[in-house]
């Protein structure tokens, strides 16, 4: 069975870029532009991992973190936020909001793909 992610990005082309490589090393993926949009998917349906941008209209990625986290109801899957904001102090709120890893823009798409597999193989544990 096909792990399958939920990308929460609110840039088109970013979101179609990670969805054309999620989608052509196996993975299944839903995708939205919103924090609200995404607690509302992650209600409904599994995921095994979530990829969030940190700048979101709206709800942003630390208060989707923070809402999401302390939602004790819904399964906790590991988070990687993708981001522009690379500034230590933000990649530690980051963190420490939930986020279990945390990679900044522009990144490369295969650091992305090695950091996808390596949070799927520790938790497959």
């Amino acid at each position: 069975m096909a792990k399958k992610i939920l990308i929460v990005e609110d840039e088109h082309n970013i979101a179609e870029l990670i969805a054309f490589n999620l989608r052509k090393n196996g993975y299944e993926y839903v995708c939205t532009d919103s924090g609200e949009n995404a607690l509302k998917i992650l209600e409904r349906e599994h995921f095994d991992l979530i990829l969030l941008d940190l700048m979101l209209t709206g709800m942003d990625g630390m208060d989707f973190c923070r809402i999401y986290r302390a939602d004790t109801a819904m399964k906790q899957v590991p988070i990687i936020m993708l981001t522009a904001r690379g500034e230590e102090s933000d990649i530690v709120s980051g963190l420490e909001y939930g986020a279990d890893d945390y990679v900044t823009k522009p990144f490369n798409i295969l650091e992305v793909k090695a950091r996808i597999k390596a949070i799927m193989r520790r938790n497959s544990r």
